[in-house]
């Protein structure tokens, strides 16, 4: 599965940064390494909802370093196959 973080401008501004440190975080928690891909995306037409994230291809808006978790475990491992 591929899991891309926005660092487009706006997102970079609202902690896009953290948001990938968390990520791989919860990835190697969870022992998803070789199951997540996690990269870096530039902007995905969202700005004005917050650092956005896509799970595959479901968009997921106002990621912060505050609610990774929730969104890892509600929109990111139900996905990884």
């Amino acid at each position: 599965m591929v899991l891309k973080v926005c660092v487009g401008s706006s997102c970079h501004l609202r902690g896009s940064y953290d948001v990938i440190e968390e990520m791989k975080r919860l990835i190697k928690e969870h022992g998803m390494e070789g199951k997540i891909d996690l990269q870096a995306s530039f902007c995905m037409g969202n700005c004005q909802n917050g650092v956005s994230l896509k799970a595959d291809e479901v968009l997921v808006h106002n990621a912060n370093k505050d609610n990774c978790e929730e969104l890892f475990l509600t929109q990111v491992l139900p996905r990884v196959k």
